[in-house]
């Protein structure tokens, strides 16, 4: 227990002193917002009588806190269960079957509501993706699956795409162009989960399996009755080489290598407003070579540092306005999900699991595409 103490206190520095300095800054906040809805008012496009709705803004979409939780249940889940997906969800979540996208929309292109509200489903989602990661980077810290010197080498790559995009994008990017950058990055999503289905991918699948077998193998070979190094080792943190073994078995990598790959994958995740673990998982088996034991927990820890960086950027330092009611809500739904996720999955074969992705990806990639990029979706909801 004694080692696990400064994580600990490290994850709780990361997660509420960024907090506290949100509810610091919170009359900034809310009169950027104000601004925006004066400029709306005088410009005739909301009736300053109407009730209150979403964000404060008066006629603004009255959000079911009910269906926040249902939908959220469901976010945590397919997160638990596959690794990614979660932040898409996130995302259809709140464009569109909270109906905040048509409502930015009707703003117009351009107008300060329409960018602020947009900014405010990125955040969104990215809080819903912050806390799953969070409950898997301590579950899988305790079983000894971390690799902590590789998820802080990421992570410095992701702290400074993380801080980029929020500071060169808020408050810039309207609905219509998030909606197609949103759909590229679905079929992005799509094209790996569909390729882990193919034959090829399952050879990799194969490869990781057998590694698995390696590990408990030499375990078994230290004889009964032996001290074995249990979990993650590191035995040497050098400027060059990063060496660690987990049970016994060691691995090296270059620090450098993870810095660059964690600030590309995080610059693309701060812009749509999701996790990353999808592009963070075949980067870790493929370019880093780690097992699957070791992948889940030190991708969550890498998405976890990510989302804390993206949130307090576009919060703090661009004065992006989220409705807490419906974040604290659809919180408690992501908890539930992510605990029923990993005692549910194991009943449905993984690559059927991951077929049906594959098809309500490319769904979900074709109508924010064509919505964002053509101006009509091709597929129902039009």
């Amino acid at each position: 227990m004694k080692s696990r103490t400064p994580v600990f206190a490290v994850c709780f520095i990361l997660v509420f002193v960024p907090l506290i300095l949100f509810l610091l800054s919170g009359n900034a906040l809310a009169d950027a917002l104000s601004d925006a809805i004066q400029k709306a008012i005088t410009e005739g496009k909301i009736d300053a009588g109407a009730k209150p709705g979403y964000l404060g803004i008066p006629g603004g979409s009255d959000v079911s806190y009910i269906i926040g939780f249902l939908w959220a249940i469901w976010v945590g889940w397919i997160f638990s269960s596959v690794g990614a997906f979660g932040g898409i969800m996130a995302g259809v979540g709140h464009i569109t079957v909270f109906g905040l996208g048509d409502y930015a929309k009707s703003f117009g292109k351009g107008d300060l509501l329409n960018k602020a509200i947009t900014d405010s489903i990125r955040v969104s989602n990215q809080w819903l993706v912050g806390l799953s990661a969070f409950i898997s980077s301590l579950n899988y810290y305790r079983m000894g699956r971390l690799v902590l010197p590789l998820g802080v080498c990421l992570a410095i790559g992701s702290i400074l795409g993380s801080y980029l995009v929020p500071y060169l994008t808020a408050g810039k990017i309207n609905l219509s162009a998030y909606l197609g950058y949103f759909g590229v990055v679905v079929f992005i999503i799509g094209g790996f989960l569909f390729y882990e289905t193919t034959p090829r991918g399952q050879a990799r699948k194969k490869e990781a399996k057998a590694a698995a077998t390696a590990f408990e193998k030499s375990i078994k070979d230290k004889g009964e009755g032996r001290q074995v190094p249990a979990g993650v080792k590191v035995s040497n943190w050098g400027v060059s080489r990063i060496r660690f073994s987990f049970y016994g078995v060691e691995f090296s990598f270059s620090p450098i290598v993870p810095v660059i790959g964690g600030f590309a994958i995080a610059a693309v995740a701060s812009f749509i407003g999701v996790g990353g673990g999808f592009l963070f998982v075949p980067f870790l088996t493929s370019i880093a070579g780690l097992p699957m034991f070791l992948v889940a927990g030190t991708s969550a820890l890498t998405v976890l540092i990510g989302m804390i960086v993206s949130i307090f950027t576009y919060m703090v330092t661009q004065e992006v306005i989220v409705d807490w009611g419906l974040i604290g809500i659809e919180l408690i739904g992501i908890f539930v999900g992510s605990m029923i996720g990993p005692r549910t999955s194991k009943y449905i074969p993984d690559i059927w699991l991951k077929r049906i992705f594959v098809l309500l990806a490319l769904y979900v990639g074709i109508l924010y595409t064509t919505k964002g990029f053509f101006g009509r979706s091709w597929l129902p909801p039009f």
